[in-house]
């Protein structure tokens, strides 16, 4: 079975690249720094990182539109 487990790494490098952003630009690396040094901000990235794993582990099956729905209650659509 393929391990579908997502990284530290995974997460910020979607992040920079939804800002557009290099994984080794200024920016990124300021995400990189404020991830290892925040307590609150780590511990919300360790829950998106296993609700992910959660949903990946157990295949649940979406509407088709419920990634954009959530996104847009996000606010980041």
């Amino acid at each position: 079975m393929k391990d579908n487990k997502v990284t530290c790494k995974d997460v910020v490098s979607h992040i920079c690249e939804s800002f557009g952003e290099d994984l080794n630009s200024e920016k990124c690396q300021a995400i990189k720094k404020h991830l290892s040094e925040c307590k609150n901000c780590s511990n919300y990235f360790k829950s998106v990182e296993m609700t992910i794993n959660f949903y990946k582990q157990y295949n649940a099956e979406l509407p088709d539109d419920a990634h954009e729905r959530l996104l847009k209650s996000l606010g980041l659509s």
